[in-house]
């Protein structure tokens, strides 16, 4: 079975995307006489909480997802971020590859929510490999790709706010339900208000959280 090593060179925010999207740059090596003429992967993304610290604000955000920082010595587990298929093209020794991962800023979503909570340093993700190759100098060869292939990430912070501000510059997302949003417009219209933030800054006048 022929040994692969996947290596994670570095991340960034893709400026073109017409959603939010992360590009990982991915390395991929397997033995110098080996000829690959393919590699189809699934690879899954995930948060590992505990492999960093937090500061006092950070740890008040994050409560609602891990519980009180006392506890987190049982709670931080692992969240889920990503699953996606990245095809590699034919290669000897080693080749570099983009893996794009579309995004969302959700914050009901708790990768998302985790994200926004931090305020600078990395995130600590873990990329997780299985999937088929195709090898073979003289002839064509399919084998699996080991199940414990791995490689470690830590994204810059500042990567993920790069993103997000590229498509929601300086605001925010909230999902409400549709009959919630019916309520929002009709009290905008009935109030002839010129926007959704001038509606919401209303609401929270009337229930005394803005001084008018």
């Amino acid at each position: 079975m022929t040994e692969f090593a996947f290596t994670c060179t570095g991340v960034r925010a893709d400026p073109y995307a017409a959603g939010p999207t992360l590009v990982f740059r991915l390395r991929v090596a397997a033995a110098p006489a080996v000829r690959v003429h393919a590699l189809a992967l699934r690879c899954q993304i995930r948060i590992e909480p505990a492999r960093r610290g937090y500061t006092g604000p950070e740890a008040e955000r994050l409560r609602d997802l891990f519980g009180e920082r006392s506890r987190w010595g049982s709670s931080l587990h692992p969240v889920q971020f990503a699953q996606v298929p990245v095809m590699v093209p034919g290669f000897t020794g080693e080749t570099e590859v983009d893996v794009p991962v579309p995004c969302t800023y959700d914050l009901d979503v708790v990768a998302s929510r985790y994200f926004d909570a931090l305020q600078e340093g990395e995130v600590p993700l873990l990329m997780l490999f299985s999937g088929t190759a195709f090898t073979g100098a003289g002839g064509f060869h399919v084998e699996p790709v080991p199940w414990d292939r791995e490689a470690a990430v830590r994204m810059p912070v500042r990567t993920w706010r790069e993103m997000v501000d590229r498509h929601f510059p300086g605001s925010g997302w909230l999902r409400l339900p549709r009959d919630t949003m019916d309520a929002l417009l009709a009290h905008r219209s009935r109030r002839a208000l010129p926007s959704w933030e001038a509606t919401v800054e209303d609401l929270l006048t009337a229930a005394g959280e803005r001084t008018p």
